[in-house]
C-alpha cells in the first residue's frame, strides 16, 4: 500500500459540503482493481463467410464467434466468481474517473482488503482448477464443435495462464495543490485551477453516488412495505433488499470523506429506523411494518435531490 503522506492546500468544495480538500484527500485513496480471465472466444471466418453467402447478405455484416470449450463448468465458475467480485468492488468504493479507478475512504481500507484478499486467493484457486482441467476439454470440445474444431487454436497452458490476473493496487488521493511540475507560475496555476474543478467534480459524484445507491434501495424496501387490499397477497419482503440497505447504512458513516452533516443525520436516522428490522419481523407485525414505512418515506423525502 503506498502511504498518503501529502499535506495538499486546501480548496473550498462546492456548497454543501462544507469542508477542504485535505480533509478528503486524508480521508480517502484511490484503488484500481484489474481482473483478467480469458474468454475461451474466437471468430470463425470461414463459418462467418458460409452464413454471409448462404443468407445473401452483404460481405461483413455477419459475424460468427464461437465458444472453444463449448460449456466448461471450469471456466464458467471464474467468470462468475469474476463478476461477482467487481460487484463487490463497486459495492465497497465510489466512482472517480473513467479510468478504472475508484474512491476507497481510509476508513474502508482494512475491511476491503481482507475481503479482496481473500477473494484473490478464492480466484487463483479457480483458475487452477480450470488450468488443471483444460487440456481434457481440449479433447471434450472436439465433440461439441464438430466441424468448427480447429486444434490450432487452442493456446498452451502456459500462454493461457498469462490470460487470468487479479490485481489490486492503491494510489494517494491528489488534491488540487498538489501540482509537482516544474512550469511556468501562469500555466502551474492555470492547471491547478483545472484540476480544482475536476476535484470538486469527482467528489461531488462520489459522494452523490452514495445518496443515489440510498435512494433506489430506500425506494424498493417501501414498495415492498406497502399495504394491500383485503384479500390482496402480501407484496414479498425480500432479507437480500434490507441487508443492502444497512449495507449502504454503514458505508454512509465510513464513505462520508467530505464529513456531511446531512448524511451523518440521515445515517443516524436510517441506523434507529432499520435496527432490529427483518423480512419476518415486517411481515408478522403489522405495526412494525406500517411505522418504519412511514420513517423510510420520511428519510426518502428529504434526501438531496441530485437532479431528480
Amino acid at each position: 500500500m503506498t502511504n498518503i503522506t501529502n499535506k495538499p492546500t486546501p480548496i473550498q468544495l462546492p456548497a454543501g459540503f462544507g469542508h477542504t480538500a485535505p480533509s478528503v484527500s486524508s480521508a480517502a485513496m484511490l484503488v484500481d482493481l484489474s481482473i483478467s480471465v480469458w474468454t475461451a472466444r474466437k471468430r470463425d471466418k470461414a463459418a462467418s463467410a458460409e452464413v454471409t453467402r448462404s443468407s445473401g447478405a452483404a460481405r461483413g455484416v455477419a459475424s460468427v464467434n464461437k465458444n472453444l470449450l463449448g460449456d466448461c463448468a471450469e471456466l464458467d465458475a471464474v467468470q462468475k466468481f469474476s463478476e461477482s467480485v467487481r460487484g463487490l468492488h463497486r459495492s465497497m468504493t465510489m466512482p472517480w474517473s473513467d479510468l478504472g479507478l475508484r474512491l476507497l475512504p481510509t476508513a474502508q481500507f482494512f475491511k476491503y482488503q481482507e475481503q479482496m484478499t481473500a477473494l484473490q486467493d478464492e480466484f487463483t484457486r479457480l483458475s487452477d482448477g480450470f488450468l488443471s482441467a483444460y487440456s481434457y476439454q481440449i479433447a471434450a470440445a472436439e465433440l461439441k464443435l464438430g466441424t468448427l474444431f480447429d486444434r490450432d487454436e487452442y493456446p498452451t497452458v502456459d500462454s493461457i495462464r498469462d490470460k487470468f490476473a487479479f490485481r489490486m493496487s492503491f494510489v494517494p488521493l491528489p488534491s488540487a495543490g498538489d501540482w509537482r511540475v516544474d512550469m511556468e507560475a501562469e500555466a502551474k496555476a492555470a492547471l491547478q485551477k483545472e484540476y480544482a474543478s475536476y476535484f470538486d467534480t469527482q467528489v461531488k459524484a462520489a459522494m452523490d453516488d452514495i445518496w443515489s445507491r440510498l435512494r433506489d434501495t430506500l425506494t424498493t424496501l417501501t414498495r415492498q412495505l406497502e399495504p394491500t387490499a383485503e384479500g390482496e397477497k402480501a407484496r414479498r419482503i425480500y432479507d437480500s433488499v434490507i441487508e443492502r440497505a444497512n449495507d449502504l447504512v454503514a458505508m454512509m458513516e465510513t464513505c462520508n470523506i467530505t464529513g456531511d452533516p446531512a448524511m451523518a443525520a440521515m445515517q443516524g436516522t436510517l441506523r434507529r429506523a432499520l435496527n432490529g428490522t427483518s423480512a419476518a419481523t415486517l411481515r408478522d407485525n403489522l405495526g412494525h411494518k406500517a411505522a418504519t414505512k412511514e420513517k423510510l418515506d420520511a428519510a426518502i423525502a428529504a434526501l438531496p435531490g441530485l437532479g431528480w
